[in-house]
């Protein structure tokens, strides 16, 4: 169904959008902040979760990690902060990136960006790439009733939003497991994974990709056909 695509959902950090390092940074700086040093007993096993479930909402990795009361909560504040004052510096658009956007809207099809990142720091992402028009909507967990990945609703927000006809016209792609997830969920007939951010292939099929590029670039000829 990859010709019959009307909308098109993209990650940003690893697949439109090279952060050089500003995501590990962050989560870095916010697990020193709540009492994980990395010279702690236990920075291991939490470096190894974070990096299980990047693509997930930050605030519910956080929330796994820390359950008592307001400690998840500081650590996405401080992860916040540090990576917005971080990707205003070195975010960039992945080579391809915009371009391939730009094929994607001229084959007729609807594009959204999608983020786990809160609304500010999506902002302020947006105004440092120049692309506060580059797609037609940009979503995240806020705009989904606070809900992000794995959860279906970013895009199905998107498909409403869009005015989809149905929800197999939709084509997911990301970096991680649960963007192939996210999108499996929401009944996209395309959950593309790209090989530009945290997860290799076998992850990516393992969590229900049904192509693996080596990156967005390779997307529009791929739903053409």
């Amino acid at each position: 169904m990859t010709r019959g695509v009307e909308l098109v959902v993209l990650d940003m950090a690893g697949t439109t959008v090279r952060d050089d390092g500003a995501v590990e940074a962050a989560f870095s700086a916010a697990l020193e902040a709540v009492g994980v040093p990395s010279d702690s007993p236990e920075r291991e096993d939490v470096d190894a979760y974070v990096r299980d479930t990047m693509g997930q909402s930050k605030i519910e990795v956080f929330r796994a990690l820390f359950p008592a009361a307001g400690v998840a909560e500081k650590a996405n504040r401080v992860f916040e902060s540090t990576f917005a004052s971080q990707a205003v510096e070195v975010a960039a658009p992945l080579p391809g990136a915009e371009e391939a956007i730009d094929k994607l809207r001229a084959q007729g099809r609807r594009v959204c960006l999608s983020t786990g990142f809160s609304a500010r720091t999506r902002d302020a992402l947006l105004r440092r790439l120049g692309w506060t028009e580059l797609a037609d909507l940009v979503v995240c967990p806020a705009d989904a009733g606070g809900r992000g990945r794995p959860f279906p609703d970013m895009v199905l927000t998107a498909v409403l939003r869009l005015g989809i006809t149905d929800v197999r016209a939709v084509a997911v792609a990301g970096d991680t497991g649960f963007d192939m997830l996210t999108g499996r969920r929401a009944g996209a007939s395309v959950a593309a994974g790209v090989l530009t951010g945290a997860h290799d292939e076998a992850t990516l099929r393992a969590h229900g990709a049904t192509h693996v590029l080596g990156s967005v670039a390779e997307l529009p000829a791929v739903l053409e056909g």
